[in-house]
Protein backbone atom coordinates (compact mmCIF):
# COMPACT_ATOMS: atom_id res chain seq x y z
CA UNK A 1 0.00 0.00 0.00
CA UNK A 2 1.10 3.45 -1.13
CA UNK A 3 0.05 6.77 0.37
CA UNK A 4 0.65 9.48 -1.79
CA UNK A 5 -0.29 13.70 -0.87
CA UNK A 6 -0.25 16.72 -3.45
CA UNK A 7 -0.02 19.85 -1.44
CA UNK A 8 -0.34 21.92 -4.61
CA UNK A 9 -3.72 20.36 -5.25
CA UNK A 10 -4.63 18.64 -1.21
CA UNK A 11 -5.03 15.73 -2.41
CA UNK A 12 -3.97 12.42 -0.90
CA UNK A 13 -4.44 9.08 -2.41
CA UNK A 14 -4.19 5.60 -1.10
CA UNK A 15 -3.00 2.83 -3.08
CA UNK A 16 -3.61 -0.62 -2.35
CA UNK A 17 -2.39 -2.48 -6.20
CA UNK A 18 0.69 -1.30 -7.61
CA UNK A 19 1.12 -0.82 -11.51
CA UNK A 20 -1.07 -0.10 -14.12
CA UNK A 21 -5.05 -0.83 -14.26
CA UNK A 22 -8.19 -0.06 -16.09
CA UNK A 23 -10.37 1.63 -13.81
CA UNK A 24 -13.69 2.42 -13.17
CA UNK A 25 -14.39 5.07 -10.64
CA UNK A 26 -17.19 5.38 -8.15
CA UNK A 27 -17.61 8.61 -6.35
CA UNK A 28 -18.76 8.17 -2.79
CA UNK A 29 -18.55 12.04 -1.88
CA UNK A 30 -18.08 15.05 -3.31
CA UNK A 31 -14.39 14.83 -2.17
CA UNK A 32 -13.66 10.70 -2.02
CA UNK A 33 -13.42 9.14 -5.02
CA UNK A 34 -12.68 5.28 -5.27
CA UNK A 35 -10.87 3.26 -8.34
CA UNK A 36 -12.07 -0.62 -8.92
CA UNK A 37 -10.02 -2.63 -11.51
CA UNK A 38 -12.55 -5.44 -13.80
CA UNK A 39 -13.34 -8.40 -11.24
CA UNK A 40 -13.81 -5.44 -8.19
CA UNK A 41 -10.68 -5.50 -7.04
CA UNK A 42 -9.87 -1.93 -5.05
CA UNK A 43 -7.07 -0.14 -6.84
CA UNK A 44 -7.01 2.81 -4.82
CA UNK A 45 -8.85 5.64 -3.12
CA UNK A 46 -8.71 9.53 -3.95
CA UNK A 47 -9.57 11.65 -1.13
CA UNK A 48 -9.74 15.58 -1.85
CA UNK A 49 -9.30 18.16 0.78
CA UNK A 50 -7.38 16.01 2.35
CA UNK A 51 -5.60 18.06 4.85
CA UNK A 52 -9.30 18.77 6.27
CA UNK A 53 -10.72 15.07 5.73
CA UNK A 54 -7.11 13.18 6.57
CA UNK A 55 -5.30 13.36 9.92
CA UNK A 56 -2.62 12.08 8.67
CA UNK A 57 -2.07 14.89 6.20
CA UNK A 58 -1.98 16.44 9.72
CA UNK A 59 1.40 16.06 11.99
CA UNK A 60 1.82 12.41 10.42
CA UNK A 61 0.59 10.46 13.66
CA UNK A 62 1.23 7.46 12.02
CA UNK A 63 -0.38 4.70 10.49
CA UNK A 64 -2.18 1.25 12.66
CA UNK A 65 -2.77 -1.61 11.05
CA UNK A 66 -4.82 -4.17 12.67
CA UNK A 67 -5.89 -8.04 12.31
CA UNK A 68 -3.94 -7.73 9.37
CA UNK A 69 -2.03 -10.96 8.30
CA UNK A 70 0.61 -11.27 5.53
CA UNK A 71 -0.09 -14.10 2.83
Amino acid sequence: MTITYDPDVDAAYIRFVDGEHQCTTVRISEEVAVNIAPGGKVVGIEVLDASRNLDIVRGAPGIHLENLRVV
